[in-house]
């Protein structure tokens, strides 16, 4: 390419983020490697190199990439790029490219494009967060079409329960009882389907009719059977259901059973949306109302993974959910109590307190009362807090093991002696006070008298602002937490017991970040609780530079991502969720940015160490 070609595809680089943050020299070499190729409007053969993933940069012209459902995922205009998710992930290239307007296109290919993003980690960012915006975009689209394009596959509730056609009435009775299902499908020596048998069927075929406990299935079965694909529309399912007026429809793969949905399966996936859900918990009545509507938290969960949902999403989604669950019982405490005799609070610490919650939660909470409770007044407030604590437990949220819950005494208090505990917490910072740190410093007011809870807030932030020796034990004590990662960028791993060659998320990863925003906020005597609002603030106060608090929010969402989606895996499987995850489960590419997420953590705590530990060496 001759030197004046190079100069103008530097000079037009250089206008366009991310190049603009590369070096000159690296900048000028990778001008001299770019090819050129020219796309006519309407050319059907203007495709994708679908053999060779390389980056697409528009000098002129317009173009859509659209999905291979046809779904238009972006229009790109001069200065805009595509081709870039595939170099990213690795994975095939399925989109399709539409020339709308004549256009030239600078091409990088795959080498060039990955020196550029291990030479600058802002160049890296920008493709991620392309990729990233891009993924929301599509997301949003099927949000809003959800239940109609759901499929069948993601909604049965477990694995199929199968007999054989001369197996007895007596031993399929047995079995139902086992497996605890209303239905068992029949198949034939080639494990293809060829009969059904529910409950109802063993009432009227065979106990109204006085038959033998040792009647062959084959004798009883519905053979015209109607059935769905695991790929259908549960859409579809729901018409089928309807119009044969069937309560079991048995899921296929290439004709081998894959499942079974109920109406039950079809009411579940009905209720994975967080609006309805709550709108439920609001008319419960009875605290056993409540436990059958907290049943459906996990498929909502499950919902939102599978919907592209963001961490962070998810995480407030879920704590939106315990919110109302607090409150509805409140109310019903009230209902059976009477009114409150003095104004009160009804605080959240820790996740719900930041409003992170995953898939794993126990309790942690008070109630802060007003200056002039008594003796007498906190009888009641005792009777409400169990009234809560109890049915939270109930509802799935257990017991917090540290006994912070407003049914302790020590956590139910009035105004006064709260703030005497976080001045005690503030001025003698002893290895408990720093403890109670990460739990009751993330606190938020979920019921109640906002005016008094903000007094606490407010009494709290200006004792902890500025304060060098409570920020320097602070800052020490998160420190004990690293992420997982030794020399060379080796993952450090658990090395016995039950969760062998895997490590903590939360305790490795999502903690220190929330002690890092912690941390910050407190010194700027913020009244931010929220992890990745803390940053965005301590950036906006010049605590912490833009950069690190993007780096460091990306890492949250990273590592909370993988976390909620091993956890929605365990409950799908059946088994209780965990946060340990066993980095050989993860690609490659998972992996290289697990690496890169905590390697943020770690020079964001170097900084951390250099900026508030210093009056303690």
């Amino acid at each position: 390419m001759v030197s004046v070609e190079v100069a103008a595809i530097r000079e037009f680089l250089a206008g366009c983020p991310p190049f603009d943050e590369l070096p000159a020299e690296t900048l000028g070499r990778a001008a001299s490697k770019v090819q050129i190729a020219y796309y006519r409007a309407g050319d059907p053969s203007a495709v994708l190199d679908y053999s060779s993933p390389r980056l697409y940069v528009v000098r002129t012209g317009a173009f859509e990439v659209r999905d291979s459902e046809g779904q238009l995922l972006d229009r790109v205009e001069p200065g805009g790029y595509f081709g870039y998710p595939s170099l990213l992930t690795g994975d095939a290239i399925t989109n399709q490219l539409t020339v709308i307007e004549d256009g030239l296109v600078y091409q990088l290919d795959g080498d060039l494009f990955q020196a550029l993003r291990s030479a600058s980690r802002p160049f890296d960012r920008f493709f991620n967060r392309a990729h990233a915006n891009r993924l929301r975009h599509a997301v949003r689209f099927r949000e809003q079409s959800y239940q109609l394009t759901r499929r069948v596959g993601d909604i049965f509730s477990r694995e199929p329960v199968v007999a054989s056609a001369d197996q007895t009435v007596a031993e399929v009775a047995k079995l139902m009882t086992t497996e605890r299902v209303s239905s068992v499908m029949i198949v034939d020596d080639r494990g293809r389907l060829c009969g059904l048998v529910t409950d109802r069927d063993l009432r009227i075929r065979v106990v109204a009719e006085g038959r033998s406990a040792d009647t062959p299935l084959a004798d009883i079965m519905t053979t015209d059977l109607v059935s769905v694909s695991a790929e259908s529309l549960v859409f579809e399912a729901t018409l089928l259901m309807t119009e044969h007026n069937i309560h079991h429809l048995p899921v296929l793969r290439d004709g081998s059973p894959a499942g079974m949905v109920t109406t039950t399966d079809l009411i579940k996936a009905q209720k994975a949306d967080p609006v309805l859900l709550i709108g439920e918990i609001g008319h419960q009545e009875t605290v056993e109302g409540l436990q059958q509507v907290s049943r459906d938290i996990p498929e909502l969960l499950g919902s939102l993974i599978r919907a592209g949902a963001s961490a962070d999403q998810v995480g407030r989604l879920l704590t939106t959910v315990t919110d109302a669950l607090t409150r509805q019982l409140l109310h019903q405490a009230m209902d059976k109590l009477g009114a409150a005799p003095t104004a009160f609070a009804w605080l959240a610490f820790g996740s719900q307190g930041r409003q992170d919650q995953a898939a794993i939660s126990d309790q942690d909470n008070g109630l802060l009362l007003s200056e002039g409770a008594t003796g007498e007044d906190d009888s009641y407030f005792k009777a409400l807090a169990t009234h809560v604590n109890d049915g939270l437990d109930r509802c799935g949220y257990k017991y917090c093991p540290g006994e912070v819950m407003a049914i302790t005494d020590r956590w139910r208090q009035p105004l006064v002696g709260w703030k005497k505990q976080f001045l005690g917490w503030i001025n003698q910072p002893s290895t408990k006070a720093l403890m109670h740190a990460s739990i009751f410093f993330d606190m938020r007011c979920v019921f109640g008298d906002k005016a008094l809870f903000a007094d606490l807030q407010q009494t709290v932030c200006n004792a902890a602002r500025g304060n060098e020796i409570f920020l320097a034990n602070l800052t020490a004590n998160a420190l004990k937490l690293t992420p997982p990662m030794g020399f060379f960028k080796h993952f450090v791993l658990e090395h016995s017991g039950e969760h062998k060659h895997a490590f903590d998320m939360k305790l490795r990863g999502i903690m220190p970040i929330n002690d890092i925003a912690r941390i910050h906020a407190l010194a700027a005597g913020s009244t931010e609780i929220h992890t990745l609002a803390r940053l965005r603030e301590a950036a906006t106060n010049r605590q912490i530079t833009l950069k690190d608090a993007r780096n460091l929010i990306d890492a949250h969402e990273f590592i909370s991502r993988l976390r909620l989606e091993h956890q929605g895996a365990m409950l799908k499987a059946g088994s209780k969720p965990d946060n340990y995850l066993d980095p050989k489960t993860l690609s490659s590419l998972s992996r290289h940015q697990l690496r890169d997420a905590f390697a943020v953590v770690t020079s964001a705590q170097a900084a951390l160490r250099a900026k508030f530990t210093r009056g303690l060496m």
